[in-house]
C-alpha cells in the first residue's frame, strides 16, 4: 500500500488530501493548526499538530521510505524551503512542493523538490493522477475535454504491436510518440513497432479515456482514476 505525507494543509494541500481520502492509501498529515488537524485526524492514518520548521520533527515523523511527501506551507516561503531540504536529507525520493513564485520554485528545486506546483486550480489536477497510478508519469490538462499524459506501457501490452493494440479504437486515445524509461528525448515509431517493457508513451485523449487506460493494470482495491478525474474537473473554486 502506498504511503504519502502532506506537510502543511493550506489550500492546495487540503485539495490533494480531499482527493486522496477515498483511496486505498495511507495518509500522514502535519500542520500546526489544531483545528485543521482535528477536522481530518479521524480520516487519515496519522495526524500530528506540529511546526515543521523543526528538523527533528520531520526526522521523527516522516519515514524515509515514504512514497511521496507533499509540502504546502502557504505563504511561509522560508519554512517550505527548509522542510523540502529536511525531506531531501532524510532520503525521501519524491518531494512535491507548492511554490508561490517562479523564484520560490527554483529554490525549492535546488534544495531537493522533485516536482514543483503552483497555487492554481490546475495544480491538484496534475498531481493527483500521478500519485494514484504507477503508470502515469506526467499529466497536463489542455482543456476540460483534452489532456496529454506520459504513461508507461502496462505489462499486458508488452510485445504487442501498435496495430495489434489499436489504441484509437480500443481505448479512444492517440499515441503521439514514445521514449525509453531512462531517456528524455521522444521518438516516432511505425505501426509495426512492438511495445517494450521500458517504453513510456506520450498520449492524448479525454481525461476519462486517459484515466481508464491508466487503470489497465490496477487492482480492484485501488482508487478509480476516472472517478477522481471527474471530481477534479467538475470542482469549482
Amino acid at each position: 500500500m502506498k504511503q504519502f505525507a502532506i506537510i502543511g494543509l493550506s489550500r492546495f494541500g487540503r485539495r490533494v488530501l480531499e482527493e486522496l481520502l477515498d483511496t486505498n492509501i495511507e495518509l500522514l498529515i502535519i500542520d500546526k493548526d489544531r483545528e485543521v488537524i482535528d477536522f481530518y485526524k479521524d480520516k487519515v492514518t496519522a495526524a500530528y499538530i506540529a511546526d515543521a520548521i523543526n528538523e527533528e520533527i520531520i526526522r521523527k515523523l516522516i519515514p524515509p521510505t515514504i512514497d511521496a511527501a507533499i509540502v504546502d506551507l502557504g505563504d511561509r516561503l522560508e519554512v517550505s524551503i527548509l522542510v523540502t531540504s529536511y525531506l531531501k536529507k532524510i532520503g525521501v525520493k519524491e518531494i512535491i512542493a507548492k511554490a508561490e513564485t517562479n523564484d520560490h520554485g527554483e529554490i525549492l528545486e535546488l534544495v531537493g523538490a522533485t516536482r514543483i506546483v503552483f497555487p492554481n486550480k490546475e495544480a491538484a489536477k496534475r498531481i493527483t493522477p500521478l500519485l494514484i497510478s504507477s503508470l502515469v508519469f506526467s499529466y497536463l490538462p489542455i482543456s476540460n475535454e483534452f489532456v496529454i499524459a506520459e504513461i508507461k506501457v502496462p505489462p499486458t501490452l508488452v510485445g504487442k504491436s501498435l496495430i495489434q493494440v489499436d489504441f484509437r479504437r480500443k481505448y479512444r486515445i492517440n499515441v503521439i510518440a514514445f521514449r525509453k524509461l531512462d531517456a528524455e528525448n521522444y521518438a516516432l515509431f511505425s505501426p509495426e513497432y512492438r511495445l517494450e517493457e521500458d517504453d513510456v508513451l506520450l498520449m492524448g485523449g479525454s481525461e476519462q479515456d486517459i484515466g481508464a487506460f491508466g487503470e489497465v493494470e490496477k487492482s480492484k482495491s485501488a482508487p478509480r482514476l476516472t472517478d477522481i478525474f471527474k471530481r477534479l474537473f467538475s470542482r469549482k473554486e
